[in-house]
């Protein structure tokens, strides 16, 4: 695991930028319809300070089949999030999209990236090779058994589903593969956490440099 903490801003306006990724090399079943799945190893922080402001994922998968994926990631604090729901099912399309494998990031900004990415293919075509780039999550909060007719919904379980909420605590990655043949690989995944401190927090740090301040200035006029 390799982690990166960086401050930037003034004492009353400070933000905090994590960055942290995590190597797996865990194989997801193949066909394991009951939904069970793999889960990743419990993952818990402890040392961030406020409120998530945003939230970027990362994931690695390597082989398989992409429509036959489903990955979801919940939080410590509340939080939840769909990132892949059997990409490309939809009326026509009872398998979704057969490329092998993902390396992207997910982020809810669209203007960052290329669009929800159970439709990736509208975008671009990586013709049987790994999906890159930045990519609205799926956020189809329905059962990835459902009929082909189902999809797509209105997304619902977005990455925002965590701003607000405490980073600190235990994050659960969950991973699944829905139809037998091509077995996928999760290389790594992470996660990149941007957090502001509670203004409570904050104004007590102000309070303080106001008190050292002042008993500084009242020293320097005794003498």
């Amino acid at each position: 695991m390799a982690a990166v903490v960086l401050g930037s801003g003034a004492a009353w306006a400070q933000t905090t930028h994590t960055n942290l990724t995590f190597l797996s090399g865990a194989t997801i079943p193949d066909a394991n319809n009951n939904g069970i799945g793999i889960q990743s190893p419990t993952l818990s922080l402890s040392t961030l300070n406020g409120p998530i402001s945003s939230l970027k994922v990362s994931l690695d998968i390597s082989g398989g089949f992409n429509g036959d994926l489903y990955a979801t990631l919940a939080g410590p604090s509340g939080g939840f999030t769909v990132l892949l729901n059997r990409t490309g099912v939809q009326s026509g399309n009872t398998h979704g999209y057969s490329d092998a494998g993902f390396n992207v990031t997910f982020d809810d900004t669209l203007a960052d990236g290329n669009g929800n990415i159970h439709f990736y293919q509208n975008a671009v075509n990586p013709g049987g090779g790994v999906l890159t780039g930045t990519w609205q999550p799926d956020g189809e909060n329905i059962d990835p058994q459902s009929p082909a007719a189902s999809f797509p919904t209105t997304p619902t379980a977005f990455l925002s589903s965590f701003d607000g909420t405490n980073p600190n605590g235990q994050w659960t990655l969950f991973l699944s593969d829905l139809s037998a043949g091509n077995q996928s690989t999760v290389v790594s995944w992470g996660l990149d956490i941007t957090a502001v401190p509670e203004p409570g927090t904050l104004a007590l740090a102000a309070i303080g440099g106001l008190a050292v301040l002042l008993l500084r200035n009242s020293r320097q006029r005794r003498f």
